[in-house]
C-alpha cells in the first residue's frame, strides 16, 4: 500500500514537472510569434511611409512642368503681340499699353516693323528656331504633365484602396477576437472552471427546466458537444499530416479563421507549433491572435 502510495507521488510530480515544461515551452512559442508579429507590422509601416513618400514627391515635378508650361505660353503670347499678328498689337494693345513702364516694351514699334521683327524673333523665342517648334515643345509638355498627373492620381488611389480594405478586414477581425475572448472567459469561469460541473452536468441540467427554453439551451449545448467532437477530429487528422501539407489546408480557411484557431488550440503545442511555422507569417499572427485575445 505504501509502495502504492510513493508510486503515485511520483507519477503526480513527474506530471506536474511535464506541465511545467509545457507551459514554459507555450510561453517560448508566444514570445516568438509576437516577435514576428512586431517585425511584420514594423515592415507594413515602413512601406507605408514609403508609399506616402512618394505620393508627396510626385507633386513637385507636376508643379514644375505646369509653371514652364505656362512661362511658355506667355512668352508665345509677347511674341506674337510684338510682332503684331492680325493687328492685335498695334490696334489693340498699343492705345491702351503704350504709356505702361515695361509692359510698353512688348508692343510693336510703328517706325521700323523688320527691325522689330527680327529682333522678336531673335530676343523672344527663349531658345526656340521658330513658333511651330515652340508650340510642339509645348504639345510634349503638356502629354508630360497628363502622364505625371494619372501616375500621381494612380499611386493615390491604390493607397487608399490598401488602407481601406486593411481598415475593413481589422474591423472583421477585432470583432471575432473580441467574440473569442468572451466565449473562452465564459468556458473557463463557468463550464471549464477547476470546480465547475463540465458540459455533460450542464447538459443535464438544461433537460430538467421548462421544456421550451430547455429545448433551446439543450439544442446549443449538444451542438457545442458534437462540435468539440468534431474539432478534435480535425485536429488529430492534420497532426497526423505534414506540417506543410497542414498548413496549406488551413490558410485555405481564411474566411473561418476562428475554427481554424479552435482545431489548432487542442493540437499538442508541438504539432501546434510546426504547423504555425509552416503557414504564411500573416496567417499565423491572425490566428495566433484569435487563440489568445491578449495577445
Amino acid at each position: 500500500m505504501a509502495g502504492t502510495e510513493v508510486i503515485t507521488d511520483i507519477d503526480a510530480k513527474s506530471e506536474k514537472q511535464r506541465l511545467a515544461e509545457e507551459k514554459k515551452r507555450l510561453k517560448a512559442e508566444k514570445k516568438e510569434q509576437k516577435k514576428e508579429a512586431k517585425r511584420r507590422a514594423k515592415e507594413i509601416a515602413m512601406q507605408e511611409e514609403e508609399l506616402g513618400e512618394d505620393e508627396i514627391g510626385g507633386g513637385v515635378p507636376v508643379f514644375l512642368v505646369t509653371a514652364l508650361i505656362v512661362v511658355v505660353w506667355i512668352a508665345i503670347l509677347c511674341l506674337l503681340i510684338k510682332l503684331d499678328v492680325g493687328g492685335f498689337g498695334s490696334g489693340v494693345l498699343t492705345p491702351v499699353l503704350k504709356d505702361v513702364p515695361v509692359i510698353s516694351k512688348i508692343l510693336p514699334t510703328a517706325n521700323n516693323e523688320e527691325m522689330v521683327v527680327e529682333e522678336a524673333q531673335d530676343d523672344s523665342y527663349g531658345g526656340y528656331t521658330n513658333l511651330k517648334e515652340a508650340v510642339d515643345y509645348i504639345t510634349e509638355l503638356e502629354l508630360e504633365l497628363q502622364r505625371a498627373q494619372s501616375s500621381g492620381a494612380e499611386s493615390s488611389e491604390e493607397l487608399e484602396s490598401l488602407r481601406a480594405e486593411v481598415a475593413r478586414l481589422k474591423t472583421f477581425e477585432d470583432n471575432q477576437v473580441e467574440f473569442q475572448r468572451i466565449k473562452t472567459e465564459f468556458y473557463e469561469e463557468v463550464i471549464y472552471a477547476e470546480n465547475g460541473p463540465g458540459e455533460e452536468a450542464y447538459k443535464k441540467y438544461y433537460e430538467s427546466i421548462d421544456p421550451a427554453t430547455a429545448e433551446y439551451l439543450y439544442k446549443q449545448v449538444v451542438q457545442q458537444v458534437e462540435e468539440s467532437n468534431e474539432v478534435k477530429e480535425y485536429a488529430q487528422a492534420y497532426s497526423e499530416m505534414k506540417p506543410k501539407a497542414a498548413a496549406g489546408i488551413i490558410e485555405e480557411m481564411t474566411d473561418n479563421l476562428a475554427l481554424a484557431a479552435r482545431i489548432l488550440s487542442v493540437m499538442s503545442a508541438e504539432d501546434r507549433g510546426k504547423i504555425l511555422e509552416a503557414m504564411d507569417a500573416k496567417v499565423a499572427a491572425r490566428l495566433t491572435k484569435i487563440m489568445d485575445p491578449e495577445y
